[in-house]
């Protein structure tokens, strides 16, 4: 289409042939009916295609139930065609149904704690259907039981527990084996079925607090044919338990990694993948219960109303009730339960095509806020309400499907969008002398032989091929001449902007009409816009000429301008890097000069360090060195140990500039004396000297210790012989004397 999509919705097309200027863009046909008229061009020659609405199917909406599919829902088929970005609106009918048929699936939790409320609920059979023959003549009931799956740390996995996993202090009591979820009854409209059925159910038991409820709803809301679901009929699930629920990911405890896959898994009305599957996520339950048009009421005891509350929030069209301790008042809760979930109308789609959207205007007495759905309250049996759907297209788009539905009904409207995207324009089959003999005529615009390119074919493409001369007309971002030209043989020729001056450039990538404004003047007024940039008058400046020349605010103390540290823009100072507003004086993030100029004021002050050699050219352009005996100016104190490990102690001031500074450093040194030669080394030879006198002294004395510990080794061995024992019988002073012989010859032999 000539029309931006964008535009189109809005905007209608002028097909005459010359209604473009030189140089203007083809873009320009397209306009508002007022503006192309004021423009020249005649309302036969404005092309602005309708948008429509027909009912493809509206059949009347029901009085009440006669066993015929009633329709509660009008219309059900509608095509739109739209323009894009133009909305249309149509009008919903919906009317409730006299006597319309309920399925109501009794769901409850056998665990054992819920012993009381099972033997209240196997009486409730008359009064329940009591109940729901109030609400219609077509009623079913069905029966369904949980506990939880039959694996660690949910269940007792002990073979006798398993078969009968009740508490063992009441050894009479019935108990049936531990189970995940059981069907039981199907939907029967029969009451002395259902109170049968539900008399042969028993208590069972499990571990942990939480049960398997998501189990179990998942289950019934996706096995319709064994449940015994009415095409249609209100579908309610009522779920009684005292406890919390599982939910997916809490089978990992258990070692059950396999996510929930929606799917019925039922055999011997059993689900036989509890031990297998993970528990259902909350979102995949809602979807299923929204799929299946499903409204749960949870019928819970008082301490669990939050927890089934915050559920309720998650799941549309559900309730919560509170049950009393032995679930004796669960009629009522149904009752009320379900005249709040039927008096409630919500409609909302499902299967949304992308870049269209829907909004809801609920026409009725009690009309309730919300953004992606519409929503009526209080509405009775035979009430006809009514909404209306507004529809959006964003773009382009040929036979696309969504429905709108109330939730919990059967009923949908499908509606069918396509929209209008082309311009009707009949095409002439001859080369037309409009554009050069080369080309036909649609809608105003040449459509160009092969061989040809340009507004008005007038360019031959010869050896090239259209795509190479359309190169040259792109940037690095391909776009052809920035859409603001036409590329003619090769080169952009630039239309004009809606000002009425020209884009200009190579590739049409400047315009003199969007630089900065001041005060909504471009440029300020004070200078001239080029390319996006202004070029400021002689006596002005900033990005759009909004000051005045002037350097009053950015002049010091010292007659410099920013310290030679900024530049002064619009009478302020522009710093550079690290130096702070507003003189540039001072700069936070910058290196410690005190560390930086160290060297420097070492070669400068006391001709040593590194720069020793060529510290008139590394250090002579920045910093201007004094050595006093004292300080004269009192700027920071800088105390560093230079090369030689003296402590030198010297002034820096920062003169204009970033790297000129003038130094004062004191002439005298704090440097360590050097080491005394002669003490050094007479200590060293004195040191080990005492050590080799304390290591001969150590030999000496190690040297005497086993001597003494041999000698009394001689001395036991000579008293254990015979001859030494009579010897000293016999004479005492022989002993003596031979004593002091055999220490002379052991000390001679050693």
């Amino acid at each position: 289409c000539l029309c931006s999509v964008i535009f189109f919705h809005v905007f209608c097309i002028a097909f005459t042939q010359n209604f473009t200027k030189a140089g203007e863009q083809e873009a320009a046909r397209c306009d508002t009916k007022a503006q192309l008229k004021a423009r020249g061009c005649g309302e036969e020659e404005i092309i602005s295609p309708n948008i429509s609405i027909k009912p493809e199917k509206n059949v009347s909406l029901s009085k009440s139930f006669n066993q015929q599919e009633p329709v509660q829902l009008s219309p059900q088929e509608i095509s739109l065609k739209v323009r894009p970005g133009l909305p249309i609106t149509f009008n919903v009918s919906f009317k409730r149904v006299e006597g319309y048929p309920v399925d109501l699936y009794y769901l409850m939790d056998l665990s054992y704690s819920m012993k009381d409320d099972l033997a209240n609920v196997k009486k409730l059979g008359e009064s329940l259907f009591q109940a729901l023959k109030e609400i219609t003549e077509h009623a079913q009931i069905g029966f369904g039981a949980f506990v939880d799956k039959t694996v660690l740390p949910y269940t007792n996995t002990n073979k006798e527990k398993l078969l009968k996993p009740c508490d063992e202090e009441e050894a009479d009591q019935q108990c049936q084996a531990a189970f995940g979820y059981r069907h039981v009854l199907s939907m029967t409209p029969s009451e002395k079925e259902f109170r049968n059925k539900v008399k042969d159910q028993y208590i069972s038991g499990n571990l942990d607090s939480p049960e398997g409820s998501l189990d179990a709803m998942m289950q019934a809301a996706v096995c319709g044919d064994k449940i015994g679901w009415r095409n249609s009929s209100t579908r309610l699930i009522v779920l009684t338990t005292d406890a919390g629920f599982h939910m997916a990911g809490d089978g990992k405890l258990a070692g059950i990694l396999e996510p929930n896959d929606e799917q019925c898994h039922m055999e011997g009305n059993l689900y036989i993948k509890s031990s297998e599957m993970d528990y259902p996520s909350v979102g995949q339950l809602a979807a299923q219960f929204k799929k299946h048009n499903i409204q749960p009421i949870f019928a819970v005891t008082n301490n669990m109303e939050a927890v089934y509350q915050q559920l309720s929030n998650m799941i549309p069209k559900s309730e919560v009730g509170v049950l009393s301790s032995d679930s004796g008042n669960i009629v009522q809760l149904i009752k009320d339960a379900y005249n709040r979930l039927s008096s409630k109308v919500t409609v909302t789609h499902d299967n949304l095509p992308d870049d269209v959207s829907v909004v809801y205007k609920p026409i009725c007495k009690h009309p309730q806020p919300s953004d992606n759905e519409g929503i009526c309250d209080n509405v009775s049996v035979g009430e006809e309400i009514s909404f209306e759907v507004t529809v959006t297209a964003r773009s382009c788009m040929e036979r696309k499907s969504f429905t709108i539905r109330p939730l919990g009904i059967k009923d949908t409207l499908t509606v069918t969008l396509s929209t209008n995207c082309e311009c009707e324009c009949e095409v002439d089959e001859t080369n037309h002398v409009h554009c050069r003999e080369k080309g036909r005529v649609s809608c105003g615009i040449c459509r160009c032989n092969d061989g040809y390119v340009g507004q008005f074919c007038e360019c031959a493409i010869g050896d090239k091929d259209e795509r190479s001369l359309r190169a040259s007309c792109q940037r690095q971002n391909g776009t052809e001449c920035e859409n603001r030209g036409d590329c003619v043989c090769g080169r952009c020729q630039c239309h004009r902007t809606e000002q009425g001056s020209y884009f200009h450039g190579d590739f049409c990538e400047c315009d003199d009409e969007n630089c900065e404004r001041f005060q909504n003047k471009l440029c300020g007024g004070n200078g001239k816009c080029n390319c996006g940039t202004c070029e400021c008058n002689k006596d002005y400046e900033g990005s759009a000429c909004q000051c005045k020349k002037s350097l009053e605010g950015c002049r010091t103390l010292n007659g410099s301008e920013c310290f030679g540290r900024g530049t002064c823009k619009c009478n302020r100072c522009e710093c550079k890097e690290g130096y702070q507003r507003p003189r540039c004086e001072t700069c936070l993030g910058c290196p410690d000069p005190c560390l930086t100029k160290l060297n420097c004021i070492e070669c400068l002050g006391f001709q040593s360090g590194p720069f020793e050699k060529n510290c008139s050219e590394a250090c002579g352009k920045s910093i201007f060195a004094t050595v006093v005996d004292q300080f004269t100016f009192s700027d920071k104190l800088c105390h560093l140990k230079d090369s030689q490990s003296c402590w030198v102690d010297f002034k820096l001031k920062q003169l204009v500039g970033e790297d000129n500074y003038k130094a004062e450093i004191l002439k005298q040194r704090d440097c360590p004396k050097p080491p005394d030669i002669t003490a050094i080394i007479g200590g060293s030879i004195a040191g080990v000297a005492l050590i080799g006198l304390l290591i001969l002294m150590l030999i000496k004395l190690l040297i005497h210790l086993n001597d003494l510990k041999e000698f009394k080794k001689f001395e036991n061995e000579k008293k254990k012989s015979r001859w030494a024992e009579v010897r000293y019988r016999g004479s005492h002073h022989s002993q003596h004397a031979q004593q002091a012989q055999d220490f002379f010859m052991f000390y001679s032999t050693t």
